[in-house]
């Protein structure tokens, strides 16, 4: 069944959860955990008990240095997980997080009504016409470069202005492709071919990025800049990654791809009951930037 996400964030929460399921034996975080077919399952369900209104599929690592997969593994890892899933018929969105033309279409069969593309269709452009012949949403990422090679020496003029801007003409792109603009979701890329001075800074500056019009999506979950502030374990860094939700969603995004669920739903619930009332971030008279 197909749930419109943007609807029920409007008339229910001011946000959305994203949990994250891999089925990979070498994620950053939890790389093997969930590789068979019946845990992936379970465990998404145990993340939409916790709040989590999309549930995002993923069958290849994106960690930096990660080999690509062909896609044959990676239709044998997701496939059985989303259909799996779909199956429960519960009120949630499946999404595969996928870069791949073939992997997307068999996902959507199988029950999918979401694609998450962390090369924003670069790397397959006939994606792009695939979510809009389908009618499906999307989220469609900034990365520098690819996985493998992305965080050797990042450079950038202005990382908001850069990420922006490639933002923009992504959109564009999926646009002309036929894609609906209220399917899509933009996402800043935090991790992705960025220094940890780069992450703080899009953080900081999140704000900028709303001006694009479409629903920003954060994904901070456990990541290594958060190691290297905290000193923490990727097991270890749930507190630092609720920290940045918190903060993301103050400077206007709206959807947070986590890990862990429950502790992320119970942050954003006082931080939307506190903030609530603002149906866009307060206007600052200042912004602060790095040089």
């Amino acid at each position: 069944m197909h749930m419109d996400t943007w609807a029920t964030v409007d008339s229910m929460l001011p946000y959305t959860l994203m949990g994250v399921v891999n089925v990979t034996p070498d994620s950053f975080s939890d790389g093997g955990a969930f590789e068979d077919h019946v845990a992936a399952i379970a465990h998404a369900r145990r993340l939409a008990s916790e709040g989590a209104s999309i549930i995002d599929v993923g069958g290849e690592s994106t960690r930096p240095g990660a080999d690509p997969v062909p896609p044959s593994d990676e239709l044998e890892r997701t496939i059985p997980v989303v259909e799996g899933i779909a199956g429960l018929h519960l009120p949630i969105q499946v999404s595969i997080d996928t870069m791949k033309l073939e992997v997307a279409e068999a996902a959507i069969d199988a029950g999918a009504s979401y694609v998450n593309d962390v090369s924003a269709f670069r790397h397959d452009p006939d994606l792009a016409s695939l979510v809009a012949d389908r009618g499906v949403d999307c989220c469609l990422m900034h990365m520098l470069g690819e996985p493998r090679t992305m965080q050797q020496d990042p450079q950038y003029v202005d990382v908001v202005d850069d990420v922006k801007a490639f933002l923009h003409e992504r959109l564009t792109v999926a646009t002309n492709a036929g894609i609906k603009e209220e399917r899509i979701q933009l996402d800043p890329g935090i991790g992705f071919g960025k220094t940890l001075e780069h992450n703080l800074e899009l953080l900081r500056r999140l704000d900028e990025l709303t001006t694009l019009g479409r629903p920003l999506v954060v994904g901070t979950s456990r990541k290594s800049f958060l190691g290297r502030i905290t000193g923490r374990d990727v097991t270890e860094r749930v507190y630092a990654t609720v920290a940045t939700s918190v903060i993301a969603f103050e400077r206007g995004a709206r959807v947070f791809r986590v890990h862990d669920v429950a502790a992320t739903a119970d942050a954003l619930a006082v931080t939307a009951a506190t903030f609530g009332q603002w149906r866009v971030i307060p206007t600052r008279t200042t912004t602060t930037r790095t040089t």
